[in-house]
């Protein structure tokens, strides 16, 4: 079996009910039988090599070449799958708290063993830590920017399949607890799907209703009344954007459920997209909104994309301004307001720079914009307990020596 020593241990895991999160997940492959099949060829010619010529213990130094937060745990138990299934053991140095921030180029993991056992191994693990670290790094850093909403993990749908749906939601649940915990946001309280809202410590996935059944219903009010009369003891974000009349439709929906909308448990979805304004804006009248409630917003700042943020077309901060004014003054304070379109990094310290008043944030763009910045690299830097690594990267032995002396 796998041991985990040398290093602190890993922050514990987010909360939630005990069972799927204590398992190696399904989605989370390949099968240890299969590794050949999926890892580079040179790293399996290197392993019949190696088979020919004798074995050695070597180490291995991970890091990555940005900054990033913390999110092995996957990795690790793949690891330690891969161990049990071959019935050897690997030695896996944490040199960080699942959770923590790291810098650039900083060695995360030092992963000693077999050279025979690990050399196949890089391409799966190393696919497994760096972009969940990177996108753990983006829902931190949008916890923290607007702490005083909350989040939904929308990003199932732009996944490229399911073992990288996993690997989001573990990272946006890593991200979200750091922010928690560092910061006092509220972070992310839930996700989008069933099988894997254990990590937000949820044995379901939120939602009420997509464009679809807007369509289908006829008329936004109408979708709500189905949504009730399937789900009458359920609260219910409506979408309001789907005919072009946010404020009529929103005020429309409350006036039908006045109960639902004074109990707080009524909120209203605006996905309004960068193809035209929210019913009521123009360029003129969001600017409007924003000297009421932001005036030194606009004054700030000169980047073309925030102050599209703040006053273009879509959910801007002004139509965030706008919906609210509209509920209050109409008699429904406690009609929530969940925006999603778009809502990643820059977006996120827009909105909340303005204070802009959402309740929920439904996103998916914590995932990485740019996946060069996701690679995470592997070195040998000890052979039979002898320092040698390549020209360029000796920075990944201080670390290692300053853990394990000269």
């Amino acid at each position: 079996m796998t041991a985990i020593v040398a290093g602190p241990s890993p922050r514990p895991k987010a909360a939630g009910p005990s069972g799927p999160e204590d398992r190696l997940s399904q989605a989370v492959g390949p099968d240890p039988a299969d590794v050949g099949l999926w890892t580079d060829r040179y790293f399996v010619r290197t392993k019949e090599a190696v088979a020919h010529f004798g074995d050695k213990k070597v180490c291995y130094a991970v890091f990555m070449r940005r900054p990033v937060i913390f999110t092995p745990r996957l990795m690790v138990q793949w690891l330690e799958a891969v161990a049990a299934a071959r019935g050897i053991e690997f030695q896996i140095d944490l040199n960080y708290k699942e959770g923590d921030w790291v810098g650039a180029g900083e060695p995360l993991i030092y992963l000693t063993g077999s050279f025979y056992h690990l050399v196949d191994l890089e391409t799966i693990y190393l696919q497994k830590l760096g972009a969940a670290c990177v996108a753990a790094y983006n829902a931190f850093t949008m916890c923290m920017d607007l702490p005083h909403a909350a989040f939904l993990a929308m990003d199932a749908r732009h996944c490229a399949g399911i073992e990288m749906e996993e690997l989001m939601a573990y990272a946006a649940s890593v991200g979200s607890a750091a922010a928690k915990e560092e910061g006092g946001a509220k972070g992310f309280i839930g996700n989008a799907n069933d099988a894997t809202a254990h990590y937000f410590g949820c044995d379901r996935g939120f939602g009420t209703m997509p464009h679809a059944l807007v369509g289908y219903a006829g008329s936004t009010v109408r979708a709500a009344e189905m949504f009730v009369e399937t789900f009458p003891d359920d609260s219910m974000t409506v979408l309001v954007d789907y005919f072009g009349h946010e404020l009529r439709d929103t005020l429309d929906v409350c006036r039908r459920f006045p109960e639902m909308a004074a109990d707080g448990r009524l909120g209203i979805r605006l996905d309004t997209h960068g193809g035209r304004f929210v019913e009521g804006l123009d360029p003129q009248q969001s600017y409007a909104v924003l000297e009421r409630h932001a005036p030194i917003a606009v004054r700030r700042y000169r980047n073309d994309t925030e102050l599209r943020y703040l006053t273009g077309t879509g959910v801007s901060a002004a139509a965030v301004f706008h919906m609210r004014e509209q509920l209050d003054g109409a008699g429904f304070p406690k009609v929530k307001i969940v925006v999603s379109s778009g809502f990643n990094v820059d977006k996120c310290r827009v909105m909340g720079d303005v204070g802009a008043p959402i309740d929920i944030v439904g996103t998916g763009s914590f995932l990485p914009d740019s996946w060069r910045e996701t690679y995470a690299t592997a070195d040998i830097v000890e052979y039979d307990g002898v320092a040698s690594v390549k020209v360029g990267r000796e920075f990944l032995i201080k670390k290692r020596l300053e853990q394990t002396g000269p």
